[in-house]
């Protein structure tokens, strides 16, 4: 089984939004690493040294290669990545090998199974 880690960035306040939508669409799990930092086009705006804009998150999604680019849609959708600017970005990654995630294989290859 061949997987890919998708990486999105996103507001906060999305975070909810974008992990249900993930899982609804066949993410299995997630990791989420708080409080990030980032600028887009225009540099954050400061107040006495102070960064005046919103909190991000990254979330990490490792899912199958075949439910990747669905599950990365449907998060671009739900929280407006394209929409409205600043409120996120997802990329995908191809993961060369992955270790830990036998226990999820099983449950992976029956759904495939289905759905192919």
């Amino acid at each position: 089984m061949h997987f890919k880690l998708i990486v999105a960035l996103v507001q906060d306040d999305k975070t909810d939004l974008v992990l249900n939508t993930a899982r609804e669409y066949g993410a299995k799990g997630a990791t989420v690493i708080n409080h990030a930092r980032g600028e887009g086009l225009k540099q954050s705006k400061t107040f006495f040294g102070l960064t005046l804009e919103t909190q991000r998150d990254v979330l990490l999604f490792l899912v199958e290669e075949h439910l990747s680019r669905k599950i990365l849609e449907k998060i671009a959708s739900a929280a407006k990545f394209d929409s409205k600017p600043g409120t996120g970005i997802a990329f995908q990654i191809n993961v060369e090998d992955a270790i830990g995630v036998m226990h999820q294989v099983e449950k992976l290859t029956q759904e495939l199974e289905k759905e192919l």
